[in-house]
């Protein structure tokens, strides 16, 4: 795909969702970005996308309920002009023991972090079938390396999984509509806030190339997916090797 003069709609607009939309933008992609409660950071991003010459438009969602994720996307083309590609990169990480885990807790987080790149994919088809488009999502290095390594992340794991399974089946189901569908499972990329010295380096120590991968690794792999023409139904790990120690 030649990204030029295309429309990308990004759910989650801080930190690495801010980064994508800047390289995006840089090669001449017009940028929509939700956010829930994050708008400070929406449209800071929105900003850095119009020093770049591009439109930018920030819509408030809560991707976690159907009609606002079809007005999200109703809005995105109305306003832009069209809709080419869809990256569904909200989500939830909070860590909590099983033994705490309500109901509510599940519900939350499976919504937020899978249920919701299905109804921005089912309200974004007919403008990526228009468009030939492309749907990337989001999911994690620890599910799709198929193991669990830390307790308390039991929802995040069990819903990036899904998000891996559902990006699988829905290439599938898309691949007569030319419809690329894939997905990226990020590692070790930008720490957390509240992370701490001896934690940051112990995270160095366990991934072989030695060092945090930075936000624009994962820009990087997303225009990776956008340039080809023939992957599908694939979820590339950028995870500094971590799958593989």
């Amino acid at each position: 795909m030649d990204v030029k003069g295309r429309v990308a709609l990004i759910t989650g607009a801080k930190r690495i969702g801010a980064i994508v939309a800047e390289e995006l933008a840089r090669r001449g992609v017009d940028i929509a970005l939700s956010y829930h409660r994050s708008r400070k950071e929406a449209e800071e991003a929105a900003s850095r996308v119009h020093a770049l010459g591009q439109r930018a438009l920030t819509v408030r969602a809560d991707v976690a309920r159907r009609e606002d994720c079809d007005a999200l996307v109703a809005r995105a083309a109305q306003e832009l002009g069209r809709l080419d590609i869809l990256i569904n990169m909200a989500s939830i990480y909070e860590g909590k023991p099983f033994a705490e885990l309500t109901e509510q807790d599940w519900d939350r987080c499976l919504a937020v972090d899978l249920k919701a790149a299905f109804l921005c994919s089912r309200a974004a088809l007919p403008h990526l079938r228009a468009t030939k488009g492309r749907i990337i999502n989001f999911s994690d290095w620890l599910p799709v390396s198929g193991r669990p390594r830390y307790p308390g992340y039991l929802l995040y794991y069990v819903a990036k999984g899904g998000v891996k399974a559902l990006t699988e089946a829905l290439a599938l189901e898309l691949a007569p509509d030319r419809i690329l569908v894939n997905a990226i499972a990020p590692g070790p990329i930008l720490a957390p806030t509240e992370t701490s010295d001896e934690e940051f380096k112990a995270v160095e120590t366990a991934t072989p190339l030695g060092t945090w991968g930075g936000g624009l690794e994962i820009a990087k792999a997303v225009l990776a997916l956008l340039d080809s023409d023939f992957i599908t139904g694939e979820t590339i790990r950028v995870d500094g090797g971590r799958h593989i120690r």
